[in-house]
């Protein structure tokens, strides 16, 4: 705003400059055309004296007489101008003189009648070196004032060009200046924007004093702690609404520890005035083990369904699909069968209630994908960075999978590559770039028989926060389906050793 209003300022002061140059110049230009005629009256005058002298006619007296009192009304009328130029006394000189000539004359015509020949040569003398002198002082005058307009014209155009200099100088810095304050601050803003698109970045700085840049700062940062909030929120929710199909699993594993510490408990029960003391502990042992099983299925429950902060640590992977399984047991159709390809020696690096609960989401979408038989399949195995840089050369070993193969999974680092397939109906190739926007779905709409409303049977939510949890935790997951043939996602996690 500063800038904004300095420039209309100057502009307001050049085009006054300008304006006041134009209008003094236009007043010189008009008594310049003033002196000229003056100086032209000066001349007639001059050649009507000639001509009375010559042919005593009384009408070049009249005529000579006519101009002498316009060349004594120009003097008056513009009186108020030369008296402010230093031509005053000249143009005061010529006002004289021309009195003392029109004097001159009038008496010379009255004493040409009386026919004084001697006394008429005197006069004639004087009025000729009168006249000449009213010539020479008026042409100077000219001259004067010419070059006075001239110089005022050289001056004015050298003003002009000093301007435009000083303009363009000053536009020069006021460029740069804009630079420094504003075009570079948002060239910053738009490359750090970038790398918190791509995870890279989790706040906005920029050094800046600029009072709209910093607002323009601090609102990009208050939104990216809004969305982060809200994204923590939806992935809670989302986590949420598995708890029903986790929870009919959960009852059917727990199921068989308490059906066997029931039992032991009854045995032991009827045994009990029994002298057998190794049964009696075989039996104890039983129940403690079965107690322990059932208490770590709880426990696995618990932690995923609690809140807890972001917290990443280095998580068996056999075990971690092992135990999601286990939420899934009860939920699985008996037509599908999910086999698991997972060496005992890979660990990955993640937080273990997000990464889990990517898992299950991808689990149950392939059950789901399927109709009445078919087998979900997961696979795991190392991929180092030399292999990826071999990949550069040869091709992409992952070329079909959407996603994987346009850059470095994570970037310089070995990880661990895990397949999850199923042999469903496949996504067609038109859905297959939305499946990881936010609220799209291609699950069926289904009618509430108490509200008559039509409700989606998924939120839209899941493949989206599945890619989400994926590169929170610094990996990346690529999609290849065919219809009729089945859906394959490929997650790249970082490896970490035991």
């Amino acid at each position: 705003m500063l800038g904004y209003y300095a420039g209309v300022v100057v502009l307001i002061l050049i085009s006054v400059f300008t304006l006041t140059e134009l209008w003094y110049m236009e007043k010189k230009v008009q008594f310049g055309g003033v002196i000229s005629d003056f100086f032209d009256t000066t001349l007639e005058i001059r050649r009507f004296e000639k001509n009375f002298f010559l042919y005593q006619q009384n009408d070049d007296y009249q005529e000579n007489m006519s101009y002498v009192s316009k060349a004594l009304g120009i003097l008056d009328q513009n009186i108020d101008e030369y008296k402010r130029l230093s031509i005053a006394s000249q143009m005061d000189s010529i006002r004289e003189r021309l009195k003392k000539y029109k004097l001159l004359m009038t008496q010379f015509a009255v004493d040409s009648k009386n026919n004084s020949d001697k006394r008429l040569d005197l006069e004639e003398e004087e009025i000729r070196i009168l006249g000449k002198e009213i010539v020479t002082i008026a042409e100077d005058v000219s001259k004067t004032e010419r070059k006075r307009l001239q110089a005022l014209l050289i001056k004015t155009q050298r003003t002009l060009v000093f301007l435009i200099v000083f303009l363009s100088f000053a536009g020069i810095v006021i460029g740069q200046l804009l630079s420094r304050m504003v075009v570079k601050p948002l060239q910053s803003l738009e490359e750090q924007m970038k790398l918190i698109e791509k995870g890279k970045l989790r706040t906005v700085l920029i050094n800046s004093k600029d009072r709209e840049i910093v607002s323009l700062t601090d609102a990009f940062n208050k939104m990216l702690n809004e969305l982060e909030f809200r994204q923590k929120h939806l992935i809670q929710r989302e986590k949420l609404a598995s708890l029903g199909t986790l929870l009919s699993g959960v009852a059917h594993e727990l199921n068989n520890p308490l059906s066997n510490i029931s039992s032991s408990c009854e045995i032991l029960t009827e045994e009990l005035e029994d002298t057998d003391v190794e049964f009696k502990k075989e039996l104890l042992s039983q129940i403690v083990t079965q107690t322990d099983r059932a208490r770590d299925i709880v426990r696995s429950l618990l932690e995923f369904s609690r809140h807890r902060e972001f917290k990443k640590e280095i998580l068996p992977l056999k075990k971690l699909f092992e135990e999601t399984n286990l939420f899934l047991k009860g939920d699985i159709p008996a037509g599908i069968e999910i086999t698991m390809d997972i060496p005992d020696d890979i660990y990955i690096f993640a937080d273990k209630q997000r990464i889990q609960q990517a898992f299950l989401n991808l689990l149950k979408n392939a059950m789901e994908s399927i109709a009445d038989e078919g087998k979900v399949s997961v696979m795991a195995q190392k991929h180092f960075v030399k292999e990826k840089e071999a990949e550069k050369e040869k091709g992409c070993d992952y070329a079909k999978y959407r996603d994987i193969c346009t850059g470095e999974c994570p970037v310089g680092r070995d990880t661990i590559d895990i397949e999850i397939k199923d042999t469903g109906a496949g996504i067609p190739p038109d859905i297959l770039p939305k499946i990881f926007d936010p609220f799209f779905t291609t699950k069926d709409v289904e009618k509430d028989s108490e509200s008559r409303l039509d409700i989606k049977k998924g939120s839209g939510l899941g493949l989206y926060v599945v890619e989400e949890i994926i590169e929170e935790n610094d990996g990346c997951i690529g999609v290849y389906s065919e219809v009729g043939k089945g859906t394959s996602f490929l997650i790249r996690l970082p490896m970490k050793k035991a």
